[in-house]
């Protein structure tokens, strides 16, 4: 009988971590409205620890990773919100962290 309330709390956790995200990701996109919002969710994701490089936001959100690729490029260009540590020459699998711009971006988010 604890395998059903297992069940059901791993559900509700999966389901509050993602109303925290969408929370996370409109509150972004509420403080810089010229960022696209998987560029907030990016952020967001960051944020919550949820992913740190292209390819598992990419497989987490089921987002093209070519489209998280280019959302990166903006981040860390235009945007200055991102700093790009490395990315794979093969899968071209990016790992991505705060600029200080981003930090007090994120922290005004938090406020």
């Amino acid at each position: 009988m604890s395998a059903p309330a297992a069940d059901d709390a791993a559900r509700l956790a999966e389901t509050l971590l993602a109303e925290t995200f969408l929370r996370e990701t409109d509150r972004i996109a509420d403080l810089r409205p010229d960022l696209a919002l998987l560029e907030a969710g990016i952020l967001a994701g960051l944020r919550l620890g949820l992913a740190a490089d292209s390819r598992t936001f990419a497989r987490v959100f089921g987002v093209a990773h070519a489209l998280v690729l280019r959302a990166l490029a903006t981040l860390a260009g235009p945007a200055s919100l991102l700093s790009l540590a490395h990315r794979d020459a093969r899968t071209q699998r990016t790992r991505y962290g705060l600029s200080p711009a981003g930090v007090a971006l994120l922290g005004s988010a938090a406020a």
